[in-house]
């Protein structure tokens, strides 16, 4: 994303305001990676449950690398925020219910969703072709709006809250009209409500 940011002069980011030069975050991934990968695999979380933390940040790996440009956008982010809740479940030898990787895989969509909003004008213009920027910014909007509310349905189903259900839905529905500068913060409102 470095280049996309420079060309758009996103100076709230490390490299593009200098806070950070290009080789010092080489050095750091060099350090941290692999103490990542021994620290998820051997850590509080276990085998399992830290292997599946690992498929998290690969996702991530994949969405920055290779998905983010595709119509496959989505995907890293509905596997991600179904997996990591499910990791901390594993972690403690439970199986995660369905309704938890349904949800989180949801949230991930509309986060996802709500984030390309953000830069949507920037991003179309750069050429990427994710498929919030495919579909439209009516249809984005839309369907982060639907997949927060049905996110909020699923968890309500789970546990039942009128109130918490109502404001969920109210500001799921405020995301279709909000300004694109409070849109990602609705979509965190309604998921710290739903958890």
């Amino acid at each position: 994303d470095f280049r996309d940011d420079l060309k758009h002069n996103r100076l709230n980011k490390p490299l593009v305001s200098a806070a950070l030069k290009p080789a010092e975050l080489k050095r750091a991934i060099f350090i941290v990676l692999p103490i990542a990968a021994i620290v998820n695999l051997i850590g509080p979380l276990g085998l399992k449950a830290g292997a599946i933390s690992l498929l998290g940040i690969g996702l991530g790996v994949s969405y920055n690398f290779y998905l983010k440009p595709t119509a496959f956008s989505p995907i890293p982010y509905a596997l991600a925020f179904a997996l990591l809740p499910a990791a901390l479940v594993i972690a403690t030898d439970r199986t995660p219910p369905p309704w938890m990787y349904w949800a989180g895989g949801l949230l991930g969509m509309s986060a996802h969703f709500a984030n390309v909003l953000k830069d949507f004008k920037e991003d179309k213009a750069s050429g990427i072709t994710s498929l919030p920027i495919s579909l439209g910014r009516i249809t984005s909007r839309l369907a982060t709006a639907a997949f927060l509310i049905a996110a909020t349905i699923i968890l309500h189903s789970v546990k039942p809250n009128t109130t918490i259900l109502v404001v969920g839905i109210i500001a799921s529905t405020l995301s279709i009209f909000a300004p694109r500068f409070i849109l990602f913060k609705l979509l965190m409102l309604v998921a710290l409500l739903d958890v």
